[in-house]
């Protein structure tokens, strides 16, 4: 195999790839990124077993061929070589890189491409689309509230689904809960609930842009993701989401709204002095007026009031300050609405006026 390309085309790729393999061991395959060069066209493969990555680049091919090369390697020469052309060259197992017009070169050992495992095949009569920017916001509202407990496996990925005439995604710790819906064409299939890993949606964040469409197809174990000239899939995880309708509060008898930025600028100074295990915060609410402050400590407390506007009794509401903190980032709204019963009871935080996300979190005991 030879073929010649330009060597920021390329490296692009090996980088997205290289973020896929999990194993660092040169002599195994799933250390190796797959490829394969025919038609001016070099196909890139890359897995962990669990994600599967595919793309192509465009190439001038000398010789067609496929083989394996150790991914870290390669893509630190990549890094490593001066901008312009590379020519690649594979004789039996060795594989030869080096620019066109330096006197570089390196040499890798490759493993035959037959050891590469084979990807799953979409389903695509069940595809659906969706415009790419939608789904990317849907991902941004939701990831950061997957629990990290490994006990609790289930709640380890993104929750999807598809009912009546739109696709909701969820993600929960036990503590908080994200929701976001978004409109679909009528007529496609419904699917029963998925829970997603988290690495496949953070690839899609990085590296997907904002214009076009993405496909996206759901077997029992397996979800298809394909956008631009990536094709992307995952093993889901197995188990039962919790019901998420349940936390959903069906009304709230007070609210009060602030500025975002007021409030995350408040939240980034109180925190300073926050206590590292519990996180607390305390929001006393008083008319139009917020107090954010900490709750007193060895080292000091902190304090900070800003505006608000809120009707009710006057109280005070525990929380982890990351809990405000992770929605209020994700917002670009100037305005955010938080309601709640009392003091005990989950909040309910969403932009003002209401789109189609909100988030749930439990307060702490005071």
């Amino acid at each position: 195999m030879k073929f010649t390309c330009e060597r920021s085309v390329l490296l692009k790729e090996i980088a997205i790839a290289q973020e896929i393999i999990s194993s660092k061991n040169a002599i195994s395959i799933l250390s190796n990124i797959y490829l394969e060069a025919e038609h001016d066209t070099l196909s890139v493969k890359a897995t962990d077993i669990k994600v599967n990555f595919e793309t192509k680049v465009p190439v001038l091919v000398i010789e067609p061929g496929s083989t394996t090369v150790f991914g870290d390697k390669f893509l630190g020469i990549l890094n490593a070589i001066p901008e312009g052309e590379l020519e690649f060259e594979q004789i039996e197992t060795k594989i030869t890189i080096k620019p066109t017009s330096k006197k570089i070169r390196f040499q890798l050992k490759s493993i035959a491409s037959e050891k590469f495992p084979e990807f799953p095949v979409p389903n695509t009569d069940d595809a659906f689309e969706m415009p790419v920017k939608d789904f990317k916001e849907m991902i941004l509202q939701t990831i950061f509230a997957v629990s990290d407990d490994e006990s609790r496996y289930f709640m380890n990925g993104v929750f999807l689904e598809k009912t009546e005439d739109k696709i909701v995604m969820v993600a929960t710790d036990g503590r908080r809960l994200a929701y976001i819906s978004k409109a679909l064409d009528e007529g496609i299939k419904e699917f029963s609930g998925i829970i997603i890993p988290p690495k496949i949606l953070n690839i899609i964040m990085k590296r997907a842009g904002d214009e076009g469409l993405v496909l996206i197809s759901v077997t029992d174990k397996v979800i298809f993701i394909r956008f631009g000239s990536y094709n992307l899939s995952s093993v889901l995880i197995e188990g039962q989401f919790p019901n998420y309708h349940r936390v959903i509060p069906e009304s709230q008898s007070y609210s009060f709204s602030v500025n975002r930025l007021e409030m995350l600028d408040a939240l980034k100074r109180v925190s300073l002095l926050v206590e590292q295990k519990s996180h607390r915060v305390y929001l006393g609410l008083s008319s139009e007026t917020i107090a954010v402050y900490s709750e007193e400590s060895d080292i000091g407390t902190a304090k900070e009031e800003i505006s608000c506007k809120y009707q009710g009794d006057e109280l005070s509401i525990a929380l982890n300050y990351r809990y405000l903190e992770e929605p209020f980032k994700v917002m670009d709204n100037q305005e955010i609405t938080i309601q709640f019963t009392e003091a005990t009871r989950a909040i309910t935080i969403m932009p003002d006026p209401p789109q189609d996300f909100f988030h749930i979190v439990m307060p702490m005991q005071l």
